[in-house]
């Protein structure tokens, strides 16, 4: 059996993609230890698994506190520059003590959230295989496909193309002091410098969690690239205290802004405006950002609460509005629940894009958003059986594409081929 060893983000999003995935690992056999920021260790601990501490200080819960408090009240540029820079910081950390705590360690093989762009270089230092998990958005770049941080639609024109290829030269010039933090370390360690950006991912093998039908056309992908679906659990994820008595049977509209934008406390006035004519019971999860009381008279007198059973309340609902993120996206398709987009940063307005292109669900431009164009988006989306046929079919496509199981069927091959 194989010591495993996940370097993956802090943040909740990525732990509910790696933790499920290292539990399957862990069912099988393997030994699974934890590398990240302190705040992370409770939840590891709960999930079963080992954990070592990174960055005790400069990554306190305190500074993480800090850090996602400042960019739940960003949007757009801003809030994208803030998370590079937190990015870049953790890189750094992980780069200067995650060596140490896996040599002591005696991890084996790793597996690395891709947004943690430093975790192949400690690969090569240690001289270990890893296997890259995409939490979010797949990296790899392609003139025909927009870049992730963008709600542009698929096109095939030579504008588009044109546009494409601009774009994508600007995010990487933001992203360039990540990539300065990784060079330095290479040349510190004698590594060779990375002579494209696919050199920061493993080349045995790239799990991406959602399914090839959600993916705009890719014709550049690596052969060892793998969509195999979400494997969403409750490992990992504390018991959560939800009044269910208080659901009145009503058609259920769930919304969640996710756990790191969702400070932004006009939205959620913006949502209850726009559904609070609609015959159905509207649930507001503030992803733990906002007290409920701080929201108490918001129009339609929608059920409010701090922190909700995700999982659950999806299998509930009639529509999600979410700020599509990948894994509320996700969680929702897997129950064939379509959706109505806020994208605020990071890769959620290519998300967005692909949820309007899959027929799926439609999106509000966070610039764009009020109450007047978002109940009529919801409506339409809520109302027209399309995209509940379309939600269907992306649920049977990610019921077929393996999931979790054939996630580690790939790592447990690729490690030991």
């Amino acid at each position: 059996m194989t010591h495993f060893g996940i370097i993956s983000l802090a943040a909740t999003g990525h732990l509910n993609t790696m933790f499920p995935l290292g539990h399957e690992l862990q069912k099988r056999g393997h030994c699974v230890t934890v590398f990240s920021n302190p705040s992370v260790e409770p939840k590891a601990h709960l999930a079963g698994f080992n954990f070592r501490v990174i960055g005790n200080i400069e990554m306190s819960a305190e500074k993480q506190a800090e850090h996602y408090a400042k960019q739940g009240k960003l949007s757009g540029l801003a809030a994208l520059r803030h998370t590079l820079d937190g990015l870049k910081h953790r890189a750094y950390i992980s780069l200067r003590d995650t060596p140490k705590a896996m040599t002591e360690t005696g991890v084996e093989a790793l597996l690395v959230d891709m947004s943690a762009f430093e975790g192949g270089t400690i690969a090569e230092f240690l001289n270990l295989p890893f296997i890259t998990v995409c939490s979010a958005l797949p990296f790899y770049q392609e003139e025909f496909v927009p870049p992730i941080s963008t709600t542009w639609i698929y096109k095939h024109s030579y504008l588009a193309r044109f546009r494409n290829r601009i774009a994508h030269s600007l995010f990487n010039l933001f992203g360039q002091p990540i990539r300065d933090v990784v060079s330095e370390y290479r040349k510190k360690w004698n590594l060779p410098a990375y002579s494209s950006d696919r050199d920061f991912f493993s080349k045995l093998a790239t799990i991406s969690q959602h399914p090839q039908e959600f993916e705009f056309p890719r014709h550049e992908l690596p052969s060892h690239f793998h969509f195999t679906g979400p494997f969403h659990d409750s490992t990992g994820r504390e018991d959560i205290d939800f009044p269910f008595e208080k659901l009145n049977g009503k058609p259920l509209i769930y919304a969640s802004m996710g756990t790191l934008q969702n400070r932004l406390e006009y939205v959620f006035h913006v949502i209850a405006s726009a559904c609070a004519e609609l015959d159905a019971q509207l649930v507001i999860s503030l992803g733990g950002s906002l007290e409920p009381d701080t929201l108490s008279n918001l129009p339609g007198e929608p059920l409010v609460v701090k922190y909700a059973p995700q999982l659950e309340l999806i299998k509930k609902a009639s529509l999600v509005i979410t700020h599509a993120g990948m894994n509320t996206t996700l969680e929702s398709l897997s129950n064939g629940v379509p959706m109505v987009g806020i994208p605020i940063t990071a890769d959620q307005p290519g998300v967005a894009a692909r949820i309007a292109w899959s027929g799926v669900g439609e999106f509000v431009p966070l610039s764009r958003l009020n109450a007047l164009k978002l109940k009529e988006t919801v409506k339409q989306v809520w109302k027209e059986e399309s995209y509940r046929k379309n939600a269907a079919r992306l649920q049977n496509a990610i019921s077929s594409a393996g999931g979790v199981r054939r996630a580690a069927d790939i790592i447990e091959i690729s490690i030991s081929g």
